[in-house]
């Protein structure tokens, strides 16, 4: 497993932070863009061409701009796609052979936040190794004074490319594939605004689109799958007004889908990959008869899988632990037209084959309505509730300090109460974000709790930890109820 310590910058999923705040601030930006110009060039043996995209953040355009300048004086020649969902950039690697990508978001965190995300030749992440020497690189001052004029790089204005993305999304399938369906879009006011649309609308569904209007403040805000999984009753109000089959909501980046269904409950990424497990199965498409997803998900997965004799592999949070083990997969066991199948529960969903390395919210979408119609169920509230999810909270808490929590005496006392009061508790995980300044905890149990009860205990541990690493009381606190979705509320 990745050592994460041993790097000052780069997490779990590239450069994440506040914008204005150190690292997130042009100058770091730019010394940012020229190690990596230097350092791909050394792996390449010549000078690189990134593909740069961006989400609907006003901060993406600065971001950009630095990284530019960076790159362009490390010699790398830069194809500027402007505003793109993560997964396009991703593609646009693979189809022009670039040897990087670049996406500038923070996905589903809020405005004030993003990102800086890069791709290798492969559209996979950057390896550890290749990160650590970027790293290396940015203590170093940007000498440029023996640098001719012509091995400076050049900007490419890439923007018609993009109709190349959204051509591939509708062409996997038949243009009359959704012909019938009346959907609700939720484009999280992010990068899917326009995609989403287009694509949906081309494959004959009628849709009705909401939050697909970015004024680079609003990205995420009371919008996209985030507030969605929170709130699913907002969208089930339109679902009903306007006599839609479901609603399908996306995140700022657009490598995010969820849905909510006509009854609304939330359809996450468990519902997602037992529903897509059966449909390539049968199909006879499924990469190893295997799928592949974190310790967060419902234990009620295992069963399933285990039942229909499909192999379940378990990673570490991250999509990146799962992309290796996919990867992997594909190495040495892929044939033409399978489809290796993995996932997060809050709607990361990975469909790797020969063009495809990382998740896409709208490719699984559409793959996931095909499921639906081949299932012979009339409905996907129906086909979803076939899963029977076990109890199950997850609890997202603001903390001040990521202090080491097997070293604070009073959360260690708070669990010990916890699994005293929960003899029916299954599973606990408790960690901090690799994304965000917050601690998460995720409790499982059997039939002898309801997810009331278990949000109860979650509060009170995670109280805990919000005490003992000096957070203010009226922090942030919220415990999303995982098997229905919506926010459970404290007890008083």
């Amino acid at each position: 497993m990745v050592n994460e310590s041993k790097r000052n910058y780069f997490g779990t999923d590239g450069i994440r932070g506040t914008v204005g705040v150190a690292p997130l601030v042009p100058e770091f930006v730019t010394k940012l863009g020229y190690a990596a110009g230097v350092v791909l060039s050394q792996t390449a043996g010549t000078h690189p061409t990134f593909l740069i995209g961006r989400d609907t953040r006003q901060s993406g355009e600065m971001l950009q701009s630095a990284l530019t300048t960076g790159l362009l004086a490390s010699g790398a020649t830069v194809v500027d796609l402007g505003v793109i969902p993560t997964p396009g950039v991703a593609f646009m690697v693979r189809k022009v052979n670039a040897q990087a990508g670049v996406v500038i978001s923070a996905s589903h965190n809020p405005v004030a936040e993003n990102g800086i995300k890069f791709f290798d030749a492969n559209a996979l992440k950057l390896s550890e190794a290749i990160e650590l020497e970027i790293e290396s690189l940015l203590s170093q001052p940007m000498d440029l004074s023996n640098t001719a004029a012509a091995q400076y790089g050049r900007r490419i204005d890439g923007t018609e490319m993009r109709e190349w993305y959204v051509d591939h999304l509708v062409d996997e399938h038949p243009r009359s594939l959704l012909d019938g369906f009346k959907l609700v879009l939720d484009c999280a006011n992010g990068a899917a605004s326009w995609y989403a649309p287009e694509v949906f609308s081309r494959l004959g569904a009628e849709v009705v689109v909401i939050h697909a209007s970015p004024t680079g403040a609003n990205i995420n805000e009371q919008a996209g799958s985030e507030h969605v999984r929170r709130h699913p009753e907002d969208l089930h109000t339109l679902i009903q007004k306007y006599d839609a089959h479901f609603g399908v909501v996306f995140d700022g980046d657009a490598d995010r889908v969820i849905f909510v269904d006509e009854a609304g409950h939330l359809v996450d990424g468990d519902h997602m990959l037992a529903i897509l497990s059966d449909y390539f199965a049968a199909q006879k498409r499924l990469l190893a008869g295997t799928v592949v997803s974190t310790t967060m998900r419902n234990g009620a997965l295992v069963n399933y899988f285990a039942e229909r004799k499909i192999t379940f592999v378990e990673t570490p949070v991250g999509d990146k632990y799962i992309m290796e083990v996919l990867g992997q997969l594909m190495h040495k066991e892929y044939q033409h037209g399978q489809i290796g199948l993995g996932g997060e529960q809050a709607g990361h969903i990975i469909l790797m084959d020969e063009t495809h390395a990382t998740g896409d919210g709208l490719r699984s979408a559409i793959y996931l309505i095909r499921a639906l119609m081949d299932s012979g169920r009339p409905s996907l509230a129906e086909l979803a509730e076939s899963i029977n999810k076990y109890p199950q909270v997850i609890a997202s808490a603001l903390v001040v300090e990521k202090i080491n929590l097997e070293s604070l005496d009073q959360v260690r006392a708070a669990q010990a109460n916890l699994e005293q009061a929960l003899p029916g508790l299954t599973r606990l995980n408790l960690r901090y974000s690799g994304t965000e300044p917050k601690v998460r905890l995720m409790l499982e149990a059997d039939t002898r709790h309801t997810e009331a009860d278990l949000a109860q205990q979650a509060f009170a541990l995670c109280e805990a930890v919000q005490k003992a690493t000096g957070t203010p009381a009226d922090s942030l606190l919220e415990v999303l109820n995982v098997t229905r979705g919506g926010l459970v509320h404290r007890q008083v």
